[in-house]
């Protein structure tokens, strides 16, 4: 019976080990999360301009946006188009769920909280290594970026 539980424990940490984003396609109309409604979503877009401006951050507020990025190693992050080559960080509120690789190239509308943050230079790093990235890029990672931040509720794909 303890080689039957050390078996399964064994077995079960490899599985956690191997975490993969979710499978599926990102089909128009898939949530993720919880479920969003479409209406009066704003461009993430415009509201990083207002942010980059010095309006407060905004809460409980529905943003669509280009996803541009999936976290290869979970799904538990994106990013979404902004303007001269940016991008907006998503992450998933209480990491309560993540996307599919397919989402990327898709358009969505998220519900959640924006805000502009201070990024780490150890939080990029991380970033960096989710990403698969070099390490001659994660090395050349020596300062902290202000970043337009997403905690997302939900993710509905639209197109």
């Amino acid at each position: 019976m303890k080689k039957l539980f050390i078996t399964f424990l064994l077995a079960g940490t490899g599985l956690l080990a191997n975490a993969q984003p979710p499978a599926g396609d990102a089909k128009p109309g898939e949530w993720y999360g919880e479920k969003v409604s479409t209406d009066n979503a704003l461009s993430i877009k415009d509201v990083a301009a207002k942010l980059n401006g010095g309006s407060p951050d905004f809460e409980d507020v529905k943003v669509t946006g280009k996803v541009v990025e999936v976290c290869p190693k979970k799904g538990c992050w994106v990013k979404l188009e902004l303007d001269n080559g940016q991008a907006a960080m998503v992450k998933m509120k209480d990491y309560g769920f993540f996307l599919p690789l397919a989402a990327k190239g898709k358009t969505v509308v998220i519900d959640g909280s924006v805000k502009m943050k201070t990024t780490s230079v150890a939080e990029l790093k991380h970033y960096a290594e989710d990403a698969k990235k070099s390490q001659e890029e994660i090395d050349a990672i020596t300062k902290p970026e202000k970043e337009v931040r997403i905690m997302a509720k939900g993710i509905v794909v639209v197109e």
